[in-house]
């Protein structure tokens, strides 16, 4: 699983979540750091108002949380929705010695590898290259 911390990375750099069902995200609020939370239209659903997303937590009385506002989420993007993002620039996933190489052709620099110690990491850190790559270019 990525790390909270890479998850911060990506949100600062730009990264937008559109909440779907089987996402996983924890909340930067005291008490709850640390705690991942799936969206499941069972018991966390993502409801769209005109002044933002609000993910409701249906049914969980044990919870004084009813909702949080999607601001105070963090998304933990999986591999396959890591990879998603990479699109056409991915190549490769490969094990390394001290954990994954994830491999990508950044446009105008060409290959370049992300190590990490879980593959997670390694795909956000090339996401966030990839992310860096194209503000610099539109900036």
């Amino acid at each position: 699983m990525i790390s909270a911390d890479r998850a911060e990375q990506l949100r600062a750099a730009g990264l937008r979540w559109h909440p779907r069902s089987g996402d996983r995200f924890t909340i930067r609020r005291p008490g709850l750091l640390g705690e991942v939370f799936t969206i499941s239209e069972m018991t966390i659903e993502a409801h769209e108002f005109p002044t933002g997303t609000v993910l409701g937590f249906n049914g969980t009385t044990e919870w004084a949380l009813d909702s949080v506002s999607q601001e105070d989420a963090v998304w933990l993007p999986g591999e396959d929705q890591l990879r998603e993002l990479l699109g056409g620039t991915f190549r490769s996933l490969a094990r390394v010695d001290d954990g994954y190489e994830v491999t990508v052709d950044l446009p105008g620099r060409g290959p370049r590898g992300f190590r990490a110690s879980v593959a997670g990491d390694a795909y956000a850190d090339a996401l966030l290259a990839l992310v860096m790559a194209a503000v610099d270019r539109t900036g």
